[in-house]
């Protein structure tokens, strides 16, 4: 994974709650077995129509948006089955920050290990955030050492587990988190009893 630490971008305002993972990226499209060349699929069926012509005024074909890094969107994001395909897609669009007053529990810990910041704000906040980035191109700068993001003059504070800001600031996975310990894994194998 990529480290995070300082994103800034034109934030992308997604005005919808409730999003779920079907929605984010839809089942016909997951026939991959990379974890890459999901973005060209995500919001599908709000991007075009059935015939597959673009649909001008969803908001991720609205070229003010477009090379936006930061999507903000309403309540309860990532809802629906717990398809890791989701963040997969977000990420490879080129989203490396969700801001959202919630998100479920499953999409929101497959964020951190794929690389995506995840950010919990107020409601009143993502109202506020969601109206500047529709009425002007709202430009923000999400600070992960210092949990701020900044737009419009504006500091938003957001908490995070530490546990998963330091896996974002290194880029690291979990996979990556344990051969971090590969010589106490040694170590420990070396001392174990060896039973022939």
């Amino acid at each position: 994974m990529k480290p995070i630490n300082i994103v800034k971008s034109v934030v992308t305002p997604l005005n919808r709650k409730n999003v779920d993972t079907d929605q984010i990226i839809s089942k016909e499209f997951l026939k991959r077995i990379e974890r890459t060349g999901f973005g060209q699929y995500v919001f599908y069926h709000w991007r075009f129509d059935q015939n597959g012509n673009t649909i001008e005024d969803f908001v991720l074909n609205q070229p003010k948006y477009k090379g936006s890094n930061i999507l903000v969107a309403h309540e309860n994001f990532g809802c629906g089955s717990s398809r890791e395909h989701a963040p997969w897609a977000i990420l490879d669009y080129g989203f490396n920050v969700v801001v959202a007053p919630s998100f479920a529990d499953i999409f929101h810990n497959n964020c951190f290990k794929n690389g995506i910041l995840p950010i919990k704000l107020g409601v009143s906040e993502i109202e506020e955030l969601l109206s500047k980035g529709e009425q002007t191109t709202l430009e923000a700068e999400v600070h992960l050492q210092d949990q701020t993001l900044t737009a419009d003059d504006k500091v938003y504070h957001f908490e995070i587990d530490p546990y998963y800001k330091e896996m974002l600031l290194n880029g690291w996975d979990e996979i990556s988190l344990t051969f971090k310990y590969e010589n106490y894994i040694k170590e420990f194998e070396e001392k174990r009893v060896q039973f022939n």
